[in-house]
């Protein structure tokens, strides 16, 4: 499917919901895809593995209309430019703290005249559209997505916003939380604060706010205070928990004759 939907309903002022890719694997994507997300996040920065092990995944989620979104491990071009020519919607790029560091990351993500990408994607061979129009047309399908992971970043959020070319800005609670002294503790005064207020700093400026939670009641707070790109959890971790919760239930119980 091309152009992908995801960066209109951005601009609609829709909420945007996706989920983890814990591995990648055609297969596991496809089940992650029959859940129908916004998009997939395709993780480079922390995950094990990088662009080559991707091999079709975004072309696949393309095709059942489904935004591919690969976080790179750095704000590098040649990282920007790989992950876009294998098939992203929207690159996520992680610890953006100066309006300065924003520009470099549009001009990465962006196609002359609006940036310095060079030219020659993948995907569409695999896919089957037109190469030249998918080239032609790119940046008004692309979607950037620069994470806000630190004070200073907080602090420098309204130099931030005023870059031409930021789609969302992705509040990443657990490196914030180690920011402002409290690593790991995302449910601290000081983390929820800063969540808290990056929605109303934003306000105006057509860059949606962002982030990625597990619990569903957490979630739902963070779309009333305004957050209207979310990544709900993963998977591999909510599959877990709910084997976890099976097996208890089966060793306190095997043949159900207690309830």
């Amino acid at each position: 499917m091309y152009p992908n939907p995801l960066k209109q309903k951005l601009r609609n002022g829709e909420i945007v919901l996706g989920s983890g890719l814990p591995a990648p694997s055609a297969l596991v994507a496809s089940v992650i895809i029959n859940t129908r997300p916004d998009f997939l996040w395709i993780d480079t920065e922390h995950a094990p593995f990088g662009m080559e092990a991707l091999d079709v995944i975004p072309t696949l989620a393309r095709q059942r209309g489904v935004a591919p979104m690969i976080r790179v491990a750095w704000n590098d071009p040649a990282l920007i430019k790989k992950a876009y020519d294998v098939g992203a919607v929207a690159v996520m790029v992680p610890q953006v703290d100066t309006a300065e560091q924003a520009a470099r990351a549009v001009q990465y993500a962006r196609y002359a005249p609006e940036g310095r990408r060079g030219i020659s994607p993948s995907w569409p061979h695999i896919a089957g559209e037109d190469w030249n129009r998918v080239i032609q047309t790119a940046n008004e399908e692309t979607v950037l997505v620069l994470q806000v992971e630190s004070r200073e970043a907080y602090e420098n959020i309204d130099e931030i916003k005023k870059v031409p070319g930021i789609d969302v800005l992705l509040v990443g609670p657990m490196d914030l939380s180690a920011s402002v002294g409290k690593i790991t503790e995302t449910g601290a005064r000081e983390v929820q604060e800063i969540m808290r207020d990056v929605p109303r700093r934003l306000e105006g400026t057509g860059i949606v706010a962002g982030t990625t939670l597990g619990e569903v009641a957490e979630i739902q707070e963070k779309l009333r205070w305004g957050y209207r790109f979310m990544n709900v959890g993963n998977a591999l971790f909510y599959g877990a928990q709910v084997l976890g919760k099976n097996l208890e239930t089966l060793r306190a119980d095997p043949k159900g004759e207690k309830s």
